[in-house]
C-alpha cells in the first residue's frame, strides 16, 4: 500500500519519513498525544536529521502539522505539499452528523481494533481504499492491527478531531501545493479546498479518485507524482 509512494518520492530526491508517536516503530508509550506534541516531534526529526532547507510533505492529519511547522520555521521549508488533509478536525468542523459518526468510530476503534477478527478494522479499510482489491484490503486490515494499540488509535482519532490551524493559514509565506482526492471518504474534498483558499498563492490539484491512500495502478497517483515532482524541482 505504501511501497509505490516511497519508491516514487525517493526516486529523484532523498526521502525522510517517520512514524507518528504511539504508532509503528516510534515509542508506543506516549503520555502526550496532542497536536502540540506532533509539531514538536516534527521539529525533533528535522533537527536530528540535520536538515537545513527542505520540501515538507504532509499527508492527512500531518498536513496541519506541516502548516504549523512551516509558519514557525519558514526559513527551513522551501516548499509545502499537502495531500488529503484538513484545516479543522472532525470535531472542530461542527457538523453534527460528522461528529456523531466519528464518535461511533472512536468506540469501534477502542473495542474492535485489536481483535484477530478484522471486521471492525475493515470498516476503516473500506473508507481509506475503496478501490483496492481483496489482497490489498486484507493487508491493510492486518496493518492497522499490528501498527498501533487500540488505546493509542482511539486517542489519536480524538486528537485529530481537535486540530484547527485555520488561524495561521494566512501566515504561510512559502510556495504551497495542495492535492486532494475528489471522492475521498476519509477527509471531505472541501477540507482540501480550505487549505488552498486560505494559504496565499497556494495551487490546488483535484485528483480523480475515491482512495485516501492513492493506489499504484490508478491515474490519480500518476498525476500526484507528476505534480509533486514538478513542484519540488521548481521550489528546490
Amino acid at each position: 500500500m505504501w511501497t509505490h509512494w516511497i519508491d516514487a518520492l525517493s526516486e529523484k530526491t532523498k526521502l525522510i519519513r517517520y512514524d507518528e508517536r504511539g504508532t509503528g516503530l516510534s515509542d508506543w508509550i506516549a503520555e502526550d498525544i496532542s497536536f502540540a506534541a506532533m509539531i514538536a516531534d516534527l521539529e525533533s526529526v528535522v533537527d536530528a536529521a540535520g536538515l537545513d532547507r527542505f520540501t515538507l510533505l504532509g499527508v492527512s492529519q500531518s498536513c496541519a502539522v506541516s502548516v504549523a511547522y512551516a509558519v514557525r520555521h519558514p526559513e527551513r521549508v522551501s516548499g509545502l505539499i499537502l495531500y488529503g488533509g484538513f484545516v479543522k478536525g472532525w470535531r472542530k468542523r461542527s457538523d453534527s452528523h460528522e461528529v456523531a459518526t466519528h464518535e461511533a468510530m472512536t468506540a469501534l476503534i477502542r473495542e474492535g481494533w485489536g481483535q484477530n477478527n478484522p471486521v471492525f478494522r475493515h470498516l476503516f479499510t473500506a473508507m481509506f481504499i475503496p478501490g483496492a482489491d481483496e489482497v490489498q484490503m486484507d493487508w491493510f486490515d492486518e496493518f492497522q492491527r499490528i501498527s498501533v494499540l487500540p488505546s493509542n488509535a482511539g486517542r489519536l482519532h480524538e486528537a485529530f478531531g481537535e486540530i484547527d490551524v485555520s488561524d495561521v493559514l494566512s501566515q504561510v509565506t512559502i510556495p504551497t501545493l495542495v492535492l486532494h482526492a475528489r471522492k475521498d471518504m476519509v477527509v471531505p474534498f472541501q477540507c482540501g479546498r480550505e487549505f488552498a483558499t486560505g494559504i496565499p498563492g497556494a495551487r490546488f490539484v483535484d485528483l480523480d479518485s475515491a482512495n485516501h491512500i492513492l493506489l499504484a495502478n490508478e491515474p490519480a497517483f500518476e498525476r500526484f507524482v507528476r505534480e509533486v515532482t514538478r513542484f519540488v524541482a521548481e521550489t528546490a
